[in-house]
C-alpha cells in the first residue's frame, strides 16, 4: 500500500512537468521556422544600412514564409510592415504563446528584441 502511495505521488508531480516539456518542445516549431527569416533579415539590414523599410517583407528580405499548412505546432510566420518584427502564435497543443522579435542595427551590429507572451513563461529565449 506504502509503494502504491509513492507511486501515486510520483505521477502527481511528473505528469504536469512531463505536459510542460511536451509543450515547450512543440514550440520548438516556431524557433525552427523563424530561424531563416531572421537571418535573412539581419543580412538584409545589414546591406541596407539599417533601413527596415527595406528589409519589411518576405519579397524584400528574398524569403518564402511558412504557411498554416506547413506549421504543425503554430500559426503562419508573418513579417511586420515598418518595423520588421518577425511574428508567430503557437498552436494550442503548445500553449498558444506569441512570438515576437523585432530587429534594430545597433551600430553595425543587428540586435533583436524578443517579446510576446512565451517570454514570460519561458518558452522562448534569447
Amino acid at each position: 500500500m506504502i509503494v502504491v502511495a509513492i507511486i501515486g505521488i510520483l505521477a502527481a508531480v511528473a505528469i504536469p512537468a512531463y505536459s510542460d516539456y511536451v509543450s515547450k518542445a512543440k514550440f520548438q516549431d516556431i524557433n525552427s521556422a523563424i530561424s531563416p527569416v531572421e537571418t535573412a533579415i539581419s543580412l538584409c539590414l545589414q546591406e541596407n544600412n539599417g533601413v527596415l523599410a527595406s528589409c519589411d517583407t518576405a519579397a524584400k528580405v528574398g524569403v518564402t514564409l511558412p504557411t498554416d499548412a506547413q506549421m504543425k505546432y503554430s500559426g503562419a510566420v508573418t513579417i511586420t510592415t515598418a518595423t520588421a518584427a518577425v511574428n508567430a502564435t503557437a498552436a494550442a497543443e503548445a500553449g498558444s504563446y506569441t512570438y515576437i522579435n523585432t530587429p534594430t542595427l545597433n551600430g553595425g551590429i543587428v540586435e533583436w528584441d524578443q517579446s510576446g507572451t512565451c517570454e514570460g513563461v519561458g518558452y522562448c529565449k534569447e
